[in-house]
């Protein structure tokens, strides 16, 4: 369906991008603070200032008013993943239906009530402390791009159904009078679904956790810990914060315990955003009430029309580097850029002529089931989470959560899930884990092009529970 080598005309249209987030290419963004410049003692440590970590902060701060929290984060707050994502806010905890299906079936309307239950209270948050970050329960719509994705759709949808899930189908004609692509030829609607402005949304946890007397120290990069006993000293150059309490969350970037190597690699995805469009550019397409899109084939796009009226429009590639892990210099591809520049108007012919503003790109913390696992170091006093597999905006509040469940030694509904319980099976060592990702990626590729037809290696992987895609 989507061309795989980029065009001319793409090249063209992506050569004068400004090669930086659009989330945190905005006069809001604030002043960083200090690094860390001495020693501390803590109640509660947290490495990393993007969703999880910021949740976790802000839970535990306001579940215990005294509690000395310390954030130590190695760049700036929403450096990462969560200043570079889509800004979609999905209920679901085990990155969509059929893969939480897949592995904890008996678990899945605990996990579905859970998950609603956290994008509602994700929200009430939000109102609560009056963030300003274009917060809208939209619904996403996942499109078929092919006759044979509209029947896995349609399958998917009975499937919701017998669930209880409030999907709803929606035939070629009814989604394109909805929203007007010509390439569409079924649709599958859950609105369960948030869009919002992440850094914005990240700005304002920040804010409120200095409001509480939160520490959060920035360009203080964490190279090590040491296990004293009845504490863990978390060491920041020649400094340190000493606290019985630690959560981890640095999700793509290298793990700072040895057994979550295997259990993650970083994938780099790309990301282009438009100018803001014309009202007749608008009108041409529809697209009113602003839903999340994400198109069905194994490398998939997600776009979605940001509060200025732009189309942010990502996905498809994803590329893994290899030993050279998460680096500044894989933040931008001219090819990719200009493979998407190219889809995007395969999608909206009508939007030949709109020009693209950004590009960047973003390392996700990919694992082999797709969804977030959890584990403990230091006789428990370190608690982890990583593996969101780049659906991690509402996902990570949930795991902040149970990451505190966890490090505070509490048995709760979260804590209990064999889901919480369990980790992935880990990626083999390089030289060979090179070679099955792109392998892998490979066979999807061809999958895509033979009407989903997945090859000996492809069901060989599903039937060990590894997965990757993009």
């Amino acid at each position: 369906m989507f061309t795989a080598i980029p065009t001319q005309g793409g090249y063209s249209k992506t050569k004068s991008l400004k090669h930086e987030s659009f989330w945190l290419d905005n006069p809001m963004r604030p002043q960083a603070n200090p690094p860390l410049n001495g020693d501390l003692q803590a109640d509660l440590i947290i490495v990393g200032a993007g969703f999880t970590g910021l949740w976790s902060a802000l839970e535990a701060a306001i579940e215990q008013p005294n509690c000395r929290i310390v954030v130590l984060e190695s760049d700036r707050i929403a450096c990462g993943a969560t200043g570079r994502n889509g800004g979609f806010v999905a209920a679901s905890l085990t990155h969509g239906f059929s893969n939480g299906l897949s592995r904890w079936p008996d678990e899945m309307p605990e996990l579905l009530r859970l998950g609603s239950q956290n994008l509602w209270e994700l929200g009430e948050r939000i109102d609560q402390l009056e963030i300003d970050c274009d917060w809208l329960v939209s619904g996403e719509i996942d499109v078929a791009t092919e006759e044979y994705q509209a029947r896995d759709l349609q399958h998917l949808h009975a499937e919701m159904m017998t669930l209880g899930l409030q999907s709803q189908y929606f035939t070629a004609e009814q989604v394109r009078a909805r929203i007007n692509s010509p390439i569409y030829e079924g649709a599958l609607f859950d609105p369960d679904v948030a869009v919002v402005d992440p850094a914005r949304l990240a700005w304002g946890l920040a804010r409120e956790l200095e409001r509480l007397g939160v520490a959060i120290y920035e360009n203080s990069e964490v190279n090590g810990l040491e296990d004293l006993g009845n504490a863990v000293r978390v060491k920041v150059g020649n400094h340190g914060v000493t606290s019985p309490k630690v959560v981890l969350a640095t999700n793509a970037y290298p793990p700072l315990l040895k057994r979550i190597k295997h259990m993650i690699v970083p994938v780099y995805d790309y990301i282009l955003v438009t100018e803001p469009l014309t009202p007749s550019q608008r009108a041409s397409i529809g697209w009113l009430d602003r839903e999340g899109i994400g198109d069905a084939g194994n490398q998939f796009h997600y776009y979605r029309v940001t509060e200025d009226g732009r189309i942010l429009f990502g996905g498809y590639d994803a590329h893994y580097h290899g030993k050279e892990g998460v680096k500044p210099k894989f933040d931008t591809d001219p090819e990719s850029f200009a493979r998407l520049a190219d889809h995007f108007v395969q999608t909206f012919p009508q939007l030949a002529e709109v020009n693209f503003t950004h590009g960047w790109g973003g390392a996700i913390d990919t694992c082999s089931r797709f969804s977030a696992f959890w584990g403990k170091a230091h006789g428990g006093k370190t608690v982890y989470v990583a593996g969101f597999t780049g659906l991690g905006v509402g996902a990570s509040r949930f795991a902040a959560l149970t990451s505190l469940d966890l490090v505070q030694g509490r048995e709760t509904e979260r804590t209990k899930l064999r889901m919480v319980k369990t980790k992935p099976l880990p990626f083999p060592p390089e030289p060979f884990r090179t070679w099955v990702i792109h392998w892998t990626t490979k066979s999807l590729q061809k999958a895509d092009r033979e009407n989903g037809k997945r090859n000996v290696w492809l069901r060989l992987l599903d039937s060990l529970g590894l997965g990757f895609d993009s």
